[in-house]
């Protein structure tokens, strides 16, 4: 490993500590080094630090029960999330460990939805300075900017990349927004899957902004000019892709922050040569189909009987769609007749092929034949609305990402509860406040016959005398064991085969069985997840001929690349 890392004097030794030239002040800002209280007598000596630290030499498991208290007594999610940012800029072993004893209660903090709203409350808030920005206005740098990092071929495990037009919900927050979601993503990755945070790299590509607050700021870091476009915006992507696949042959790349129109085109160009995937299509499509193919395994009705009507058809509706349509495929249907099986519905009704305007290519092929729906009753402005919808297709399957609350009335859930006897229903939009529909009306509105899984972390429900625990379509569910799978088999690249072995293996880990049984695993046991879901992305990935490692005893050697945050020793070079 360099003796520079990311800018970082100290190196690694065989035996897993670290020297550094660094002393006093400048081991205490460097978050990798900083073990604050936890320093030894003897590295207080050597790294000068005697007179910077009380005289108490406090454990990480003792620093991390005050920092939980800490982080406890912060009033509102949007100060906690402040806070974990502060601590991990400030100690990152000690944030790893805190995060990964509560992950359940964090991930929702750290992550989706509190992060998205934190960049927006936020957007000019100092955060230190993390991995790498990049821009469009002069692409000759993108090269030599990685090769400044001082990082060899190996070095790297994970890049996580993002030009930040469609962030968690809140749109467009320029370049420090495309970082920090970067950031987050890469902490989920180390808390669910142990990546390891000194092999991970977050990277903001700065493509200009959307954003005209951001651009009439005096004080926005970022270029000051429209979003580029078009044939520049993708030799730039393209200049970006071959760098990071020629300089870090190893490394995962994905994709988050991106729109559906961008993420996919991106895939087509690169997903055959370079090991990449998209976050917001396709780790969101892989949760909802586990989450599908989990209640088919209560209604008995295999995925491509099923009648799915997806209401909601951005970035996350497209690759719902495209994933559950790939399982059908991939389960013998042919490509027309389950793309049939699937309705979808915009903020312009169901989207049919006679549309007063362009619909973009990833959505045109699930548009229904203007003919299929003449008949059908139109709102005042000439959509067909959802409940139209539902009372014609009596769909088996409801799934929200329309980010409209109150969406599925209770009419429409009604209705759709009256042709089928398990409704599967999945209000996926988030924050709460965006929701669909709640799981307790769902559940209450169906005589608790629906099976609901929800996009925010839902409470258990009750309904005569039944405990119905609610499923949370958490990404972190399928990605970070994806990701690690991809990483311990050293793929060449991310296949449909290994994201739905991902979203298969989830499905795959619940008893559905019992009553109000979760129709997903809990977030809590995420780490156990990601284990299982990447040990069986690596032999899926060696199966299809893509491992370039070998593979002896996958589960172990999974266990093996999982970095736990301990602190290391740290030593002066020189002493």
């Amino acid at each position: 490993m360099s003796a520079v890392k990311q800018g970082r004097k100290f190196r690694e030794e065989p035996d897993g500590s670290y020297v550094t030239s660094a002393r006093g002040m400048d081991v205490l800002r460097d978050p990798v080094l900083n073990k604050g209280t936890a320093f030894t007598p003897e590295e207080r000596a050597e790294l000068g630090l005697d007179s910077l630290l009380p005289p108490v030499v406090m454990g990480l498991d003792e620093q991390a029960r005050l920092a939980y208290g800490q982080y406890r007594a912060q009033p509102t999610n949007l100060r906690r999330n402040v806070y974990l940012t502060a601590l991990h800029d400030r100690n990152e072993v000690l944030f790893h460990r805190l995060l990964g004893e509560h992950l359940g209660e964090m991930l929702p903090i750290v992550y989706d939805p509190t992060e998205g709203e934190a960049i927006r409350q936020y957007s000019r808030e100092y955060r230190r300075p993390r991995g790498a920005s990049l821009s469009i206005d002069h692409p000759d740098s993108v090269q030599r900017i990685f090769e400044n990092l001082g990082l060899g071929a190996g070095d790297l495990d994970l890049i996580v990349a993002s030009d930040a037009e469609d962030i968690l919900g809140v749109g467009d927050w320029g370049v420090g927004g495309g970082l920090d979601i970067a950031v987050s993503t890469i902490a989920v990755y180390t808390a669910a899957a142990g990546i390891d945070p000194a092999r991970a790299i977050p990277v903001a590509l700065d493509v200009g902004t959307g954003n005209q607050q951001l651009l009439a700021d005096p004080f926005y870091v970022g270029n000051r000019h429209s979003r580029v476009r078009g044939r520049r915006y993708d030799d730039f992507i393209d200049t970006f892709v071959s760098a990071v696949s020629r300089l870090f042959p190893h490394a995962v790349l994905h994709l988050e922050g991106f729109t559906a129109e961008n993420g996919r085109r991106i895939l087509e160009r690169h997903a055959g040569r370079a090991c990449v995937f998209d976050g917001g299509i396709q780790a969101t499509g892989a949760i909802t189909l586990a989450s599908a193919l989990s209640a088919t395994h209560v209604t008995g009705t295999p995925l491509h009987e099923q009648r799915i009507v997806v209401f909601g058809f951005g970035t996350a509706g497209v690759g719902i769609a495209d994933q559950l349509r790939g399982a059908m495929i991939r389960d013998g249907v042919d490509e027309r007749a389950a793309t049939r099986r699937i309705w979808a519905l915009d903020a312009s009704g169901l989207l049919t092929d006679d549309m007063p305007f362009p619909i973009a290519p990833d959505r045109a092929s699930y548009a229904r034949p203007a003919a299929e729906v003449a008949s059908w009753r139109r709102e005042e402005d000439g959509r067909i609305g959802l409940a139209e919808v539902v009372a014609r297709v009596r769909p088996t399957m409801l799934i929200g990402v329309s980010g409209a609350r109150g969406a599925f009335t209770e009419p429409v859930v009604r209705e759709m509860a009256a042709h089928v006897e398990r409704p599967v229903i999945f209000p996926l939009s988030h924050p709460a406040d965006r929701i669909e529909a709640t799981p307790g009306d769902l559940v209450r509105w169906t005589g608790g016959r629906a099976l609901v899984v929800t996009g925010v972390p839902s409470g258990p429900v009750m309904h005569d005398g039944v405990g119905y625990a609610i499923g949370h379509a958490d990404n972190a569910l399928v990605y970070p064991g994806l990701g690690l799978g991809a990483i311990v088999s050293r793929a060449t690249r991310i296949s449909t085969g290994m994201l739905s072995t991902a979203a298969e293996t989830v499905a795959g880990l619940v008893d559905v069985h019992t009553p109000g049984a979760s129709l997903l695993p809990p977030v809590d046991e995420l780490r156990t997840v990601s284990a299982t879901v990447a040990a069986d992305v690596a032999d899926r990935a060696a199966k299809e001929g893509l491992a370039r490692a070998e593979l002896p005893d996958t589960l172990q050697q999974v266990r093996d690349a999982m970095w736990e945050p301990v602190y290391r020793h740290v030593k002066a070079a020189g002493a």
